[in-house]
């Protein structure tokens, strides 16, 4: 496993914060029929389950919220990955087909309410760190303008940070040439849960991606 640490100025701030983390190799196709079913059979799960307006309210978006609020961060503005994806689903709007690991990350993400990011080994220096974004800083997203990343919990390498629980960057971002990927489940409450969603997302690697050499770990 790639070396990833929590830096104390974080921990301050979220004694809480840990990541949940899944190193794999695998294959990168369009996706599949068999694995969308599964999203989509979720998304109407989801429908029935919450109201758009209980949304800040869950327990794991709120807490990640709260912390948002303590860095400094809107998190209306900065939303978390996970309640901006849920609330695409309930304004029916879907979810965006990607590819087979960004659709998993994307489906871990769904039920598991936590934020979920999926990065390409290949364009990742070790060791990486989770840290506070400094002043002014920013990076390019995937699919978006540059980001304003100041403030927020942001994974970093010797070349810069790559990602964070509301968007990531476009160096690390999942390529149909990726073969090897580090996922992250952020968690601003704690490690309570994060091994059942990892194991859950070894298994969607398993069956939707050919994983093989998956290791996983907890960092706190």
């Amino acid at each position: 496993m790639i070396d990833i640490v929590i830096c104390e100025e974080l921990k301050k701030i979220c004694p809480e914060m840990t990541l949940g983390c899944i190193q794999s190799h695998v294959d990168v196709e369009s996706g599949s029929d068999s694995l969308w079913k599964e999203i989509n059979n979720y998304c109407e799960v989801l429908k029935k389950e919450i109201h758009i307006e209980e949304l800040a309210s869950l327990p794991r978006i709120k807490d990640g919220r709260e912390i948002y609020k303590k860095l400094g961060k809107a998190p209306g503005k900065y939303r978390l990955s996970s309640e901006a994806l849920i609330r695409r689903i309930l304004q029916g709007k879907g979810v965006y087909k990607i590819n087979n690991i960004v659709d998993i990350n994307n489906l871990i993400s769904l039920k598991s309410k936590f934020p979920v990011g999926s990065y390409n080994i290949e364009n990742l220096n070790s060791p990486i760190s989770l840290i506070i974004g400094k002043k002014d800083e920013h990076y390019k997203g995937i699919g978006k303008r540059q980001i304003n990343i100041e403030n927020l919990p942001v994974l970093t390498d010797s070349i810069g940070s790559f990602g964070s629980p509301t968007s990531d960057s476009e160096r690390a971002m999942i390529t149909s040439n990726t073969s090897e990927i580090l996922m992250c489940v952020y968690s601003f409450s704690g490690e309570i849960g994060i091994d059942k969603y990892l194991k859950c997302g070894k298994e969607l690697l398993k069956k939707y991606a050919n994983g093989k050499d998956i290791e996983i770990k907890i960092i706190k």
